[in-house]
């Protein structure tokens, strides 16, 4: 006996294939007189084929949904946010994105840091940022710190 597969011996999975329905063919065999269309009406005759979506008459499920508005760039860049005040809080020499998310004041998937001018700061920081605002740097370098872009 040979153990090579030949086209014979494939065959498809038990149960996965029917028999064709066998419809107009007399009344014993379930599939007679109407041949499965019902009575009288649009579905039972020839060539009727419904609108891709008709759900026979009933509000279709696409207009059951409100609309969606706008959309979700998923290329844009997470970008942490810090204003000058709060840089005044924290107690650090040096201000990146690496440092705030060690202590937890951006979230960890932020890609870039920028820096806004809200408040005021009177201490020195060296702040590294992707975006520092022009009135930030002013204040910031005008409190003795420094603002290096990466």
């Amino acid at each position: 006996m040979s153990d090579t597969i030949t086209l014979e011996d494939l065959k498809p999975a038990k149960g996965s294939t029917r028999d064709s329905k066998r419809v107009g063919r007399g009344r014993s065999s379930g599939h007679g007189k109407t041949s499965c269309r019902g009575h009288n009406g649009e579905g039972q005759r020839s060539g009727r084929t419904a609108k891709r979506g008709f759900e026979g008459g009933q509000m279709p499920g696409y207009r059951q949904l409100p609309k969606l508005k706008g959309f979700k760039n998923i290329l844009a860049i997470k970008q942490g946010q810090i204003n000058v005040k709060d840089l005044q809080a924290l107690d650090l020499e040096e201000v990146s994105l690496e440092t705030l998310q060690a202590i937890r004041k951006i979230h960890p998937s932020c890609e870039q840091l920028r820096v806004l001018g809200n408040g005021e700061i009177t201490k020195a920081v060296t702040v590294k940022a992707a975006y520092v605002t022009p009135s930030a740097k002013e204040k910031i370098e005008k409190a003795g710190g420094k603002v290096e872009l990466v």
